[in-house]
């Protein structure tokens, strides 16, 4: 029973920040060259666009949990 409030919980509150935010971003390396003694790295910024429906989908699995836990 308490693993299931858990999981709900943690279900609502992802849907909420996927609401928020709408995503998020991370940097990620892409090229490394080494010439001698001198070393170049790029890095892109990128970002992952979570879409609304996925959001108020994760609101709705998490709410269903919970009323399924209480039976």
């Amino acid at each position: 029973m308490r693993g299931k409030k858990l999981l709900a919980v943690l279900l609502i509150v992802a849907g909420v920040l996927a609401l928020v935010y709408g995503g998020f971003s991370y940097t990620r390396e892409t090229h490394e060259a080494r010439i001698g003694p001198l070393e170049f790295e790029v890095q892109e910024k990128d970002r992952l666009n979570i879409p609304v429906w996925a959001g108020i989908a994760l609101i709705g699995a998490g709410v269903v949990v919970l009323l399924v836990g209480r039976r």
